[in-house]
């Protein structure tokens, strides 16, 4: 499978100049890809303004990412906020080359650092999708600190991680450190798509990154906006956990 990871750098709160952005970067950088991941609250920045940004899963942003998904054919994984009734969502949408919704995955665990528990209702349950015969587990951001996630993954032998974030410059080595460890341990392929640039806060330098079931990283940006596209093998996911059977020896799940 072809994967692109979309390092980009949002215009804080912004949704039409970032649509207009994006747009721009996928017509002159993409090549065809099975796979397209954007970062987290792709269309505005990690911000708190939830009730005036928020928007239901089926209206505008993603009318967008639909669109980009039939346009290049390929599947699409974006970031919104999320209204429904009277909560809001950090959410994760699963849209298929034909622009349909397949799965939405809402953050389990709000950033109470920054207080996103304040302004965000946190998701209640894990999320598998799948493509063709991928399946794929969803987090999104701060949830990469929680290993109990991706255990609930790896217990049903999933192939792919993916985690989208804005994860700031300052705990860049635990993003990468992190990365790496939910791939070896979960002896999967884990995906993390990070932002760059800067917000009115934060500064962010990306490090998108794959990394394989060995903790090899597939490829790696750094700073500058890009799309960077690998591919991926399940049957390598499959030779590693056949020659190195150690999920096998988990007895604590």
């Amino acid at each position: 499978m072809l994967v692109g990871l979309v390092q980009y750098d949002p215009e804080w709160e912004d949704k039409e100049r970032n649509k207009q952005k994006l747009s721009w970067l996928l017509e002159n950088n993409l090549k065809e890809v099975d796979l397209l991941i954007f970062p987290e609250m792709t269309l505005t920045g990690f911000t708190m303004k939830s009730q005036e940004l928020g928007e239901s899963s089926d209206a505008g942003s993603f009318e967008f990412f639909a669109s980009l998904s039939v346009k290049y054919n390929s599947n699409v994984f974006a970031g919104i906020i999320e209204k429904e009734k009277d909560k809001y969502f950090n959410t994760l949408l699963h849209i298929d080359r034909k622009g349909r919704l397949v799965s939405k995955y809402r953050k389990v665990h709000p950033f109470s650092y920054s207080t996103e528990d304040k302004h965000y209702s946190r998701g209640e349950k894990p999320v598998i999708t799948k493509i063709d015969d991928w399946n794929i587990g969803l987090s999104i951001c701060y949830d990469l600190r929680f290993p109990e996630l991706y255990r609930g993954y790896s217990k049903d032998r999933i192939e792919l991680m993916v985690n989208i974030a804005n994860w700031p410059v300052t705990r860049i080595e635990h993003w990468k450190t992190l990365l790496k460890a939910r791939a070896i341990e979960n002896q999967c392929y884990f995906a993390g798509v990070n932002r760059v640039g800067k917000d009115p806060k934060l500064a962010y330098n990306g490090f998108c990154s794959i990394i394989d079931p060995m903790g090899n990283e597939v490829i790696t940006g750094f700073e500058e906006e890009k799309i960077l596209v690998a591919e991926i093998s399940k049957d390598f996911v499959n030779d590693v956990r056949k020659n190195l059977p150690f999920l096998n020896d988990i007895y604590l799940l």
